[in-house]
């Protein structure tokens, strides 16, 4: 101790000396400030991984840019359901009813939640595993679950990737190899294939030529060796993408994120030149009113909004988690929401424009046949030609002109009409003939094109685009199990990158046999759904409840320089969490009244045939929901028992470099607190300490020391083993 301490001027003085922290601090020797720490009734392997996870803070990488953040945000949030799923939705759901409670539950859950995600992400600074052990280590392992839905979800979307690469390649032909059914050869004889016959070339193409799909799930069919080889690539892409984390991704996202958009125009444009095009976003717009009343579309589309803006996967908090402590992330949460929203109706009004155009196709060769039809029964005198109205000409029969003629023969043969076999060729119908998923991609879409001048062009365009959109979400959802495990466990980045890439293909075998599209469907619309819902749910608690919405709604105003809306304070406190009760109750309610199945392609009938899923199937299903959720409750009850640390008994004060203080003589008594938590008397206090330890329900804010003889951490100086803990 130097012999002008006052603790050295105590012993030899009886006169009362008062220190402070500051002084005691300023005289000693310099340390090493990557080896030096302070610790106060703690362990050693606790303090040094206090350290470590504190120069981690500092040396974490970051965005290049604002705007490589902001792509790399749409990249994840803007995917393959903006192109299939939602069209699909509006299609089923009521038109531009169903925009009426997408609006609704955007506004009210997905915007107030990405940006809480955004927001803990950002001041945390680390990945979902490491965010919810910081604001309630009870409720960690909602990071851990976060992480496994990422998986599940990685492993069938890149299979669907693969799916696209296979039409890439597929395209570079004219004609488009699915313009066309096969004809079989026999010697002499040339006979179209059934299958193909009974169904339709696109149909064909995609069942049996591409995935070789099997009767039903229970039927494996062994691997399909194309889409096993496409699969590969697929995780090739993947893998080279994200393997040096944000350096690599970051640079992929200018192109993944911003060519869709090109792609995208490029279709419009000549969608809207289409004959027929303005039909189909005319029945778009056309709104059903009393699907706005049917729970089933509300449920329907709050899953939409989880799915949209990535919420619960981990990769929005991951992402935002390179960004700078004072970026604006209310913004980015506005900005990003709006562009997926943007993006969704951009992408409706291209399907059902390049629909309306198929449908008007359909509807003229359905004339056609069924004038075949007519004229053959004239001939054959089963009808009269004094039915046919005299102005109707068979060589240039027109719509209208065929149902004048369709009602003439229906008044009059009423009672035989329905032997005749005669369609009423509906521009309706075609329009509400609504397909699901892959299927709008890659039969309803893919068969519009094979009609569009320079097909091949269009179609390379579109799959490239498809290629595009998927790997900005996998990016993402690499991220969401990549950024919390490499955190938590500092394993190496890239070798554990390289092994979940090599793991996910082998596992993702499952999906390419041919009876693969069938647990594609298992995993896409039962396996994450519900567990994503909890998550969310937890997460929302967390914050809102526990951590305390007023805190940590004053936490975000000294983090972004402004309060943010007090809408946000009751979305979070009682909308938010009120209607996501609801729709964990609706999803629980729908799984137990309407028995999980999928649509089997069964090839004898050349049709597809709803199928429940057998019991093996359905404890497969269960297990996925089970074992993606069950970090939470193993989590809670391990810490609640004390089975597993939390971290709260220790005290760790390391040297930052660069953080030294400069001039302690001029630190005044209430700017010690702050010298401990490592901030000079410049720096405005930091709402989150960088380590914060748990201090349980009844605790109060953290810098609060008023209530604790021995200070925020439980363990003050009075209490050390040390000569200066006398004082």
């Amino acid at each position: 101790m130097p012999k002008n301490s006052k603790v050295t001027q105590r012993e030899h003085s009886n006169e009362h000396v008062t220190e402070s922290v500051a002084d005691l601090l300023a005289l000693e020797e310099p340390v090493d400030y990557k080896q030096s720490v302070l610790n106060v009734a703690g362990e050693t392997g606790a303090k040094q991984k206090a350290v470590e996870e504190e120069l981690d803070a500092e040396d974490r990488p970051a965005w290049n840019s604002k705007l490589q953040y902001i792509l790399a945000q749409i990249g994840f949030s803007v995917g393959l359901g903006n192109i299939w799923r939602f069209p699909y939705l509006c299609q089923k759901n009521g038109g531009g009813a169903y925009l009426v409670p997408y609006l609704v539950l955007l506004i009210i859950i997905g915007i107030p939640l990405f940006f809480l995600e955004l927001a803990v992400g950002q001041r945390i600074r680390r990945g979902s595993i490491g965010v919810w052990h910081y604001v309630c280590p009870r409720l960690g392992g909602i990071g851990f679950s976060s992480c496994i839905v990422c998986l599940f979800v990685g492993l069938y979307y890149n299979v669907i990737i693969g799916w696209s690469i296979f039409y890439f390649f597929k395209s570079f032909q004219y004609p488009l190899p699915w313009s066309e059914c096969p004809v079989i050869r026999n010697g002499t004889t040339a006979v179209v294939e059934a299958e193909c016959e009974k169904s339709s070339a696109t149909t064909y193409f995609w069942y049996r030529e591409a995935l070789d799909i099997s009767n039903s799930i229970s039927e494996s069919g062994g691997l399909n060796w194309k889409m096993t080889l496409c699969l590969l690539v697929a995780w090739s892409i993947v893998g080279m993408a994200v393997v040096k984390g944000i350096q690599s991704s970051g640079k992929v996202m200018y192109f993944s994120s911003l060519f869709p958009y090109v792609v995208l125009a490029c279709f419009l444009v000549r969608g809207l030149l289409l004959r027929g095009a303005v039909d189909g976003i005319l029945h778009m717009f056309t709104p059903k009113l009393d699907k706005m009343l049917d729970p089933q579309v509300w449920r329907e589309a709050a899953t939409q909004v989880f799915f949209a803006l990535g919420l619960g996967f981990g990769g929005v908090i991951a992402f935002s988690s390179y960004n700078k402590q004072d970026n604006n992330c209310h913004f980015d949460a506005a900005l990003v929401s709006f562009i997926n929203f943007f993006t969704s109706v951009l992408a409706t009004l291209v399907v059902f424009a390049v629909l309306g155009f198929k449908a008007n196709i359909m509807n003229e060769k359905c004339v056609v046949e069924n004038a075949e039809k007519i004229l053959g029964y004239l001939n054959s005198n089963v009808l009269s030609r004094d039915l046919i109205p005299p102005h109707v000409n068979f060589s240039h029969l027109t719509t209208k002109d065929y149902m004048e003629m369709y009602n003439v023969i229906m008044t009059v043969k009423e009672e035989h009409f329905s032997d005749l076999g005669l369609d009423a060729c509906l521009l309706e119908d075609e329009l509400n003939k609504s397909v699901q998923g892959t299927g709008l991609a890659f039969i309803a879409f893919t068969e519009a094109m094979t009609h569009f001048p320079a097909s091949p062009f269009w179609s390379v365009m579109f799959f490239l685009m498809l290629i595009n959109l998927g790997l900005g979400s996998m990016i993402g959802t690499m991220a969401g199990i990549t950024t919390p495990i490499i955190d938590t466990f500092k394993v190496p980045k890239e070798m554990f990158t390289v092994g979940c890439c090599v793991f996910a293909f082998f596992v993702g075998l499952l999906f390419v046999q041919r009876s693969g599209n069938y647990f594609v469907t298992m995993f896409d619309d039962y396996s994450a759904t519900l567990p994503l819902t909890v998550i969310v749910i937890l997460e929302n608690i967390a914050v809102a409840w526990i951590y305390g919405t007023k805190k940590f709604m004053q936490e975000l105003t000294e983090m972004l320089g402004f309060q943010p809306y007090r809408f946000y304070f009751y979305m979070w406190k009682f909308v938010s969490p009120l209607c996501m009760a609801v729709l964990t109750t609706a999803s629980i309610i729908q799984l137990g009244v309407t028995p999980p199945g999928y649509s089997a392609w069964i090839k004898e009938e050349a049709a597809e045939r709803y199928l429940y899923f057998p019991n093996w199937a359905m404890a497969l299903l269960v297990t996925l929901i089970v074992v993606a959720t069950l970090p939470i409750p193993v989590v809670f009850i391990l810490r609640h028992f004390h089975l597993l640390s939390d971290g709260s008994n220790t005290l760790s004060v390391s040297y930052k470099k660069g953080r030294m203080m400069k001039d302690i003589s001029n630190l005044e008594e209430n700017d010690e607190t702050r010298f401990i938590l490592s901030k000079v008397p410049s720096e405005a206090p930091s709402p989150m300490p960088t380590h914060r330890s748990y201090l349980g329900p009844g605790s109060t804010s953290p810098l609060d020391t008023s209530g604790n003889p021995n200070g925020r951490y439980g363990s003050g100086y009075l209490l050390a083993s040390t000569p200066e803990s006398e004082l």
